[in-house]
């Protein structure tokens, strides 16, 4: 199995995850917050959606899914253009209110399919590129890719966990 295959498999597996979490929530359970500053199901999904989006698209060279096929639009967050829920505040995070799961299943799915795309033309030889000088060490695109699928991962957990919360209330 190659690097590519296995990053692949992973960023699938975020796919059915937020799936999973959001299926059959309505716009209220959606934005709810177990508690006053938490992230909702609704947030997290945005926000890990975002943080996808923006990665890959940078790393790739390519143009976020959020702008190119209008989702900043179709949302319409009191946001700016560029947010993608890093650093927010609790009064950032309940400006994130969606219509439908659709909506954010919707924009995941196409965020998934240009993930993919791009996924599916690394070599081994592409993971040691540097896509991000501001750390030290500098960010290769493996690094890149991992710490997406973590941060991803993490989020997606979160959101089923707050999920599980509101429906046992």
């Amino acid at each position: 199995m190659h690097a590519k295959d296995i990053l692949i498999e992973g960023y699938g597996r975020i796919r059915e995850e937020v799936h999973a979490a959001v299926e059959g929530l309505g716009p209220d359970r959606l934005g709810a917050r177990p508690s006053p500053d938490a992230n909702s199901v609704a947030w997290l999904i945005w926000h890990l959606t975002r943080i996808q989006d923006d990665h890959i698209a940078d790393a790739f060279g390519l143009e976020q899914v959020w702008l190119a096929q209008d989702w900043h639009r179709t949302f319409g967050l009191d946001l700016p253009r560029h947010d993608t829920g890093y650093g927010h505040t609790s009064a950032k995070v309940a400006k994130v209110q969606v219509s439908s799961g659709d909506l954010l299943t919707g924009y995941y799915d196409a965020v998934h399919e240009q993930s993919l795309g791009a996924l599916r033309t690394v070599a081994a030889k592409d993971l040691e590129r540097v896509v991000d000088e501001h750390w030290d060490p500098p960010v290769t695109l493996g690094v890149r890719l991992v710490s997406v699928l973590s941060d991803d991962l993490q989020h997606v957990g979160q959101a089923a966990y707050v999920r599980g919360l509101l429906q046992s209330a």
